[in-house]
């Protein structure tokens, strides 16, 4: 800095007595330069605390100003809410050649902007900015997020065992009393899970959507977690962004509002403006959500792992099997990359329905740990008014979930109303970061098992149920009193009209029979009978005439059609004939297995006993069943729904 080009110095300070180390750098610098100093003070005209009304002595900082730069200095006082704005106004009425910015130059109103008042007036200012750090006099640049910390040996064991101590408190009073209160042990474990914190509220909400692995009374209590997680220190949101910017946040946003719209265990969201004026919503991973939630889940992995071991607990719940679910959820919630691909597979699912939409993500500003996305400006989906659009919208978030269920095996795991918005005559998908998966096999066996419900056949409606647990039946399986609750729900389905059936209620209840007959299922089947539920309740709100067969039959039309045309092409029949070969080659190797037969040069019985015989013929048989069946049930679909609706 030659010292004919700095004449001018503003130092900017935000206590009264000035900012100590930023003050004196000024000073000293404008006394080896011969240049002027202004002392600023920017005081914001709703925190006025004086009596007089002034707020500042503005002589009292006259004389510091004088005291560090002797007879150049001087002082002046503004009164802004906006630090950063009149720093700049001030540097250019004063044609100042250089500003000085301390790290404490800020109001409490405006804590939000602490770490980045000095990159404001940096981006802004119409010359040469110099942060001056409070701890060591010398310019410093503007703060970063702290890299989080692994944990330390003894806090992994202090960790343990106060998990350890609440968990087993849960167990000793709950578990063992027989005769305690379903609803009241539900309600001392959803305590327990609050009381570990927030890994295991999460675990809470996960478990909530999987009545496979938990009975009813354990679902409902844990519905009703939700985070309870204080707010991030403004300036630690701040320092995130600009970490995972690695710019200023100035250079990429014009506005973000202080208060969250949501404060959760992993992150927090804000409202924001871009640069050029598009508003959005930022979500912030909470520094230490990523150490803190793996060291969780380390111990709790740990802990299923003996669990596994003892069979006294695999009777009560399956522990690893919800870990390792938990796991994988957590894992996937703490990179934000995994919810944006959601957003951009489901927007490419929902392309036919343009009553249906999810928000835009801006992938250049987003990473692991930041998620820019569209601010969908709306309203409640319920609150949507009434006319043609909001019954279509219905119509088309019914056929959609048809869509994403039996057609692309991706759907929305959590479609309640909290998570859809009314705007522009459409319905927004909100929060896709738990998004369900359905396999094709998977998506075979549900087609299959409405048909089976749809023509009243309990017993290959049994066969299905097993099938897609692809598990042999426990041991002391009841396969009668099975096929007896199965015949229940049917006959309790049998009189309703085609307006009373739901297809989210019935996968709920065939879950909770299975369960009860400790026959597994998959875990996305689960999430489909909730997810629907959800969906048809809302469809339902937004237009109660609607028919949901009359939606099916014109899902099923139309997946017919595309299976014709797919059938005329030659290449596609040969793969599909040798597709059928290979399945029925491995149904007569699974025959050849039971029945003890050594493939080889002569023909060789091994013993085998009756009931592996019985197991695999059964198997079998509902393998052949399955083939015979999916090759018509396409069409056998639409025709019974077409039916159905002559009722």
């Amino acid at each position: 800095m030659a010292g004919q080009l700095l004449e001018r110095i503003l130092v900017a300070a935000g206590a009264p007595d000035g900012d100590g180390a930023a003050v004196e750098w000024a000073g000293e610098l404008a006394g080896r330069l011969g240049a002027q100093m202004l002392l600023l003070q920017v005081v914001a005209p709703e925190h006025l605390v004086a009596t007089d009304g002034s707020g500042v002595d503005a002589e009292s900082l006259d004389v510091l100003a004088r005291q560090v730069a002797g007879p150049r200095g001087r002082a002046r006082v503004v009164y802004d809410s906006d630090p950063a704005a009149a720093i700049v106004r001030v540097a250019v009425e004063e044609r100042a050649d250089l500003v000085v910015v301390g790290s404490a130059t800020m109001s409490a109103r405006t804590q939000f902007l602490f770490a980045s008042v000095p990159n404001r007036v940096s981006h802004t200012a119409p010359c040469t900015v110099v942060l001056v750090s409070e701890r060591d006099g010398e310019p410093a640049a503007a703060p970063e997020a702290e890299p989080a910390a692994e944990p330390e040996p003894g806090e992994l064991l202090k960790r343990a065992a106060q998990i350890a101590h609440v968990l087993g408190a849960f167990g000793a009073r709950q578990t063992l009393r027989r005769g305690a209160d379903a609803a009241e042990r539900a309600k001392s474990f959803r305590l327990a899970l609050e009381k570990l914190g927030p890994t295991f509220g999460k675990l809470g909400q996960i478990l909530s959507t999987r009545p496979d692995l938990l009975p009813p009374e354990l679902i409902a209590e844990l519905a009703t977690l939700q985070d309870r997680v204080p707010p991030l220190e403004e300036a630690k949101v701040v320092a995130v962004m600009e970490r995972e910017l690695r710019v200023p946040w100035e250079d990429v946003f014009a506005d973000i509002e202080p208060d969250p719209l949501a404060a959760g265990t992993i992150a927090q969201v804000h409202r924001a403006v871009l640069a050029g004026g598009e508003r959005v919503v930022v979500k912030v991973q909470r520094p230490n959500a990523e150490q803190d939630i793996r060291g969780d889940l380390g111990l709790l992995e740990q802990f299923a792992a003996k669990a596994a071991e003892r069979p006294a607990f695999r009777q009560l719940v399956d522990i690893p099997a919800i870990v390792e679910h938990l796991s994988t959820s957590l894992r996937q919630e703490l990179d934000f990359r995994h919810e944006a691909e959601n957003m951009d597979r489901m927007r490419a699912v929902l392309e036919p329905f343009d009553r249906l939409d999810v928000p835009l993500v801006h992938h250049d500003l987003s990473t692991s740990r930041l998620l820019v996305m569209q601010e969908v400006q709306g309203i409640p989906v319920l609150d949507a008014p009434q006319g043609d659009a909001r019954t279509e919208a219905a119509r088309q978030l019914l056929e959609a979930y048809y869509q994403q269920v039996m057609t692309d095996g991706f759907f929305h795991a959590d479609p309640h109303p909290g998570n859809l918005l009314w705007w522009n005559d459409k319905i927004y998908l909100l929060d896709l970061g738990m998004a369900g998966e359905v396999g094709p096999e998977l998506r075979q066996s549900m087609l299959l098992l409405l048909l089976a419900f749809l023509n009243e056949d309990t017993p290959f409606l049994a066969d299905v149920m097993l099938g897609l647990s692809g598990e042999r039946p426990p041991s002391g399986f009841d396969a009668a009193a099975f096929e007896a609750e199965l015949e229940g729900l049917v006959e309790g389905y049998r009189h309703l009209s085609l307006r009373e059936l739901r297809l989210g209620p019935l996968l709920q209840q065939l879950t909770e029979i299975c369960v009860r007959h400790d026959v597994r299922l998959p875990a996305s089947l689960a999430l489909v009978g909730k997810a629907f539920g959800q969906m048809q309740l809302t469809a339902a709100e937004l237009d109660p005439s609607l028919d949901p067969f009359t939606v099916a039959q014109s899902f099923f039309q139309r997946r017919v059609l595309a299976q014709v045309r797919a059938a005329a092409d030659p290449r596609r029949l040969f793969y599909e004939a040798e597709k059928l070969r290979v399945r029925a080659t491995r149904v007569l190797e699974a025959v050849e297995g039971a029945l003890g037969v050594t493939p080889g040069a002569g023909l060789r019985l091994e013993p085998v006993s009756t009931r592996e015989l019985e197991e695999a013929i059964g198997r079998a048989g509902r393998r052949i069943a399955f083939g015979i069946a999916a090759a018509t049930a396409i069409g056998s679909a639409a025709f019974l729904v077409g039916v159905r609706r002559g009722q």
